[in-house]
C-alpha cells in the first residue's frame, strides 16, 4: 500500500481522486494548494503526488519544480492532473519534473495505469 498526496483546490476533484486512490487500497494525504502540497510532501514524504496545475498561492508547475529540485523530495514521482490539455503545457510540466501528465476529466483507467506504472510493485 502506497501513501499518495493529492493536491487540488477543488473539493469535488479532491474527493474524486481520493475515491479512486483509496479503492486501490492506497492511503491518501491531501492539500488544497501548491504551497500546502510542498509542505505536506516535505513533512510526510509520500510515495507519489497527484498535482493539480491551476491553484492559488503556488501553481502546480511551481510546486512540482520545488519538489523535484529539493533533495529530500526529488525522488517522489509527481503526476500532473489538470484541465490544461495543450502539448506545450505537457512539455512544460515534464520539464518541471513531473513523471506523468493526466488530463481532466479524469479517466479512471488512465489514472490507475499511471499509478501502477510509477509505484513500486
Amino acid at each position: 500500500m502506497a501513501r499518495i498526496l493529492i493536491v487540488d483546490d477543488s473539493p469535488s476533484q479532491l474527493l474524486g481522486l481520493k475515491r479512486i486512490v483509496e479503492k486501490l487500497g492506497h492511503e491518501t494525504l491531501t492539500a488544497e494548494d501548491g504551497a500546502a502540497g510542498v509542505e505536506v510532501a516535505k513533512r510526510e514524504i509520500p510515495d507519489l503526488i497527484l498535482m493539480d496545475v491551476v491553484m492559488p498561492n503556488l501553481n502546480g508547475f511551481q510546486a512540482t519544480r520545488t519538489i523535484s529540485k529539493d533533495a529530500a523530495t526529488a525522488h517522489i514521482p509527481v503526476v500532473l492532473v489538470t484541465t490544461k490539455d495543450q502539448e506545450t503545457d505537457k512539455v512544460w510540466g515534464m520539464r518541471q519534473g513531473a513523471k506523468a501528465y493526466v488530463t481532466k476529466p479524469i479517466k479512471e483507467e488512465e489514472l490507475i495505469a499511471t499509478l501502477k506504472e510509477l509505484l513500486p510493485a
